[in-house]
C-alpha cells in the first residue's frame, strides 16, 4: 500500500486521529514535526526563532522526501503545503488526506497552545486569513475528510472509509 499523508491546518487532530488511524490500519505513524525536532534536537518553535520559517520549510521537504512511500502513516505539520512540491510528492507516491475542521473549532483547541510559532500573538481573524490563505493548498489532497464534531474514533474510521473508497478507485 502507498503512505498516507494526513493534511491540515494546526488543530485539525493530524497527530491524534493519525495514531488512532495507524492503529486500524496496523501501520507505523511517523510524525514530521516530531522526526525534525529529533534530529535537530530542538522543538520547532526554536528552530522558527533561531533559525525562520524557510529553514523550517526546506528541514520539513527533507525530512518528508527520506520518509518511506510505502506501508507508512505520516502525519505533517500543517505548512507542509505552503510548499508545492511537497504537495506534489505526497500525491505521486501517496494518498493525501485533508482533515478539515471548522475554523471556530480549531480556534478552540488552540486558545491555549503555545507551541505554535506561526499563530503566537496573533489575534483570531489573523488565524482565520492564515487558514484561509492554506485552504486551497490543502484541497489538493485526494481525500477531504471533515473531523468537525467528531471523535477521534469517529474520525479515524471515516479516514479509514475513505482510504478504502480511494484505494478501490485506484484499481
Amino acid at each position: 500500500m502507498k503512505s498516507i499523508y494526513l493534511t491540515g491546518f494546526m488543530g485539525a487532530g493530524k497527530t491524534t486521529i493519525g495514531q488512532a488511524l495507524a492503529t486500524n490500519l496496523n501501520l507505523p505513524v511517523v510524525d514530521t514535526d516530531t522526526l525534525i525536532e529529533q534530529n535537530m534536537k530542538m522543538e520547532i518553535k526554536n528552530i522558527f526563532e533561531q533559525h525562520g520559517e524557510s529553514y523550517f520549510r526546506e528541514l520539513e521537504t527533507n525530512t518528508l522526501q527520506e520518509l518511506p512511500v510505502n506501508d507508512t502513516l505520516v502525519t505533517t505539520g500543517g505548512g507542509i503545503v505552503t510548499t508545492q512540491k511537497n504537495i506534489d510528492w505526497m500525491k505521486k507516491f501517496g494518498c493525501m488526506i485533508f482533515l478539515y475542521a471548522d475554523p471556530e473549532v480549531i480556534l478552540e483547541r488552540l486558545e491555549n497552545d503555545t507551541t505554535r510559532p506561526l499563530i503566537k500573538q496573533k489575534k483570531k481573524e489573523e488565524i482565520i486569513e492564515l487558514f484561509n490563505k492554506r485552504l486551497p493548498l490543502y484541497n489538493q489532497a485526494h481525500i477531504k475528510v471533515d473531523t468537525t464534531g467528531l471523535s477521534i474514533e469517529a474520525a479515524a474510521e471515516a479516514v479509514h472509509n475513505a482510504i478504502k473508497t480511494w484505494n478501490n478507485r485506484q484499481q
